[in-house]
């Protein structure tokens, strides 16, 4: 099992009473400018291990924070409701809303494309941060189904029209890959000196679902989400811990495997070598084991959500809002209770949409931003579980100051 924790910038604005880090645990992440007794270190630590920073190799100390800015998101025309999945499978909308909390999804179709609605939520989250793509230093695509073998990312930043060539590259990490884009823009900021990252997430597992399977091909909706990470001074840093794990062991509860075909028939073969040529081969649909799935999230989220707090210096009584990956609304029900979290401060917008993957967590956050939910300010508890296995959380503060 792998393990990465962090720590961001101490400064966060004394907004309530909240509870110091506990003696002893490393402070492992990014140097602040506020003086040699707030300097943080970048490292990569075993759960539970101590290090001190005289033994660690240290960075070039950085004075910059960053903050999310703008957010964006887009989804598919076509929308299918639970009662257009019983004409095709033995289900109905009962039976799905009650034991998922879904009841619409939409779907890529006809000449949609996700690399299209990528860059649909790019610039509504560039426009929102008054940013110019010029002016991006990184795009960031998290997804799990890219257009092409070899990654959507330039594709994106080309239809962005950014005249610099910045850097573009895929992330693929399913249902964890948002949380995993925000805090690689924070070490890109941090360390690398980068302005503008724009983390997008994306995904369209209806290309990989089963439609004959009532199990998984209610679960799963297409869309993408976007937010533009922006370096600041220390003072206004708003990525403030992490936590993040995976765990191969799992992977036989949620996989997605490369399976062969049958041979070319028109390729043949001279005979000369065996197995050679190659089957062609491509991905299997989608096999779930939803009950271990389950114990997993409800097991390994809250501990996760738990550990960025602390390491953040909070609890959960100071965030504002929890925002889970949308996989299915038992799942953020419970793990809302384990952390004694009212459902009024929980952020669901699952019913519409389904299972998003990658995109479902900046496509709550956009919702929730635009409807005038979450303010500037808002702290944001955010955790991402899926496929890997791997999970992970960090501590957001949302900081954009533009009115749309």
């Amino acid at each position: 099992m792998a393990n990465a924790s962090g720590y961001f910038s101490p400064s966060i604005p004394s907004l309530r009473k909240r509870n110091p880090p506990s003696i002893g645990m490393y402070r492992s992440g990014f140097p602040s400018a506020e003086g040699i007794s707030k300097r943080i270190f970048c490292s990569s630590t075993i759960q539970g291990a101590e290090a001190s920073p005289s033994k660690s190799r240290v960075p070039r100390l950085i004075s910059k924070g960053c903050k999310l800015v703008g957010c964006g998101s887009a989804v598919p025309n076509l929308k299918v409701s639970n009662d257009d999945l019983a004409k095709i499978v033995d289900t109905s909308d009962e039976w799905i809303s009650v034991r998922t909390g879904i009841r619409n999804r939409h779907i890529l179709a006809g000449n949609d494309t996700l690399t299209a609605l990528a860059v649909e939520a790019a610039r509504k989250a560039l426009q929102m941060a008054e940013v110019d793509p010029d002016d991006v230093d990184l795009v960031l695509l998290c997804t799990s189904t890219p257009e092409d073998l070899f990654g959507s990312a330039p594709q994106i930043q080309k239809a962005l029209g950014c005249k610099r060539n910045p850097l573009a590259y895929d992330i693929t990490a399913a249902c964890s890959g948002f949380l995993l884009g925000l805090v690689s823009a924070a070490c890109y900021i941090r360390g690398g000196g980068f302005s503008n990252v724009l983390v997008i997430g994306a995904d369209a597992l209806s290309r990989y679902v089963d439609w004959t399977d009532r199990g998984t091909c209610i679960l799963f909706g297409d869309a993408a989400g976007a937010v533009l990470v922006q370096a600041c001074n220390s003072e206004e840093d708003g990525l403030f811990g992490f936590d993040m794990h995976s765990d191969g062991g799992g992977q036989r509860n949620l996989n997605a495997p490369i399976v062969e075909n049958e041979v070319d028939h028109a390729l043949g073969s001279n005979g000369s070598v065996l197995g050679f040529p190659p089957r062609r081969s491509s991905y299997s649909c989608i096999q779930m084991k939803g009950k271990e799935v389950f114990r997993f999230a409800v097991r390994c989220v809250p501990q996760s959500i738990e550990s960025a707090l602390q390491k953040a210096g909070l609890t959960v009584s100071s965030i504002d809002w929890l925002l889970l990956h949308q996989a299915n609304q038992r799942i953020i029900d419970v793990v809302a209770t384990r952390l004694e979290v009212p459902p009024e401060r929980v952020i669901s917008n699952l019913a519409n949409y389904g299972n998003t993957s990658a995109a479902s967590i900046p496509l709550a956050l956009d919702e929730a931003v635009r409807g005038g939910k979450v303010k500037l300010g808002d702290i944001i508890a955010a955790s991402g579980f899926g496929a890997g296995l791997t999970w992970g959380s960090a501590i957001v503060r949302w900081g954009c100051t533009t009115h749309f």
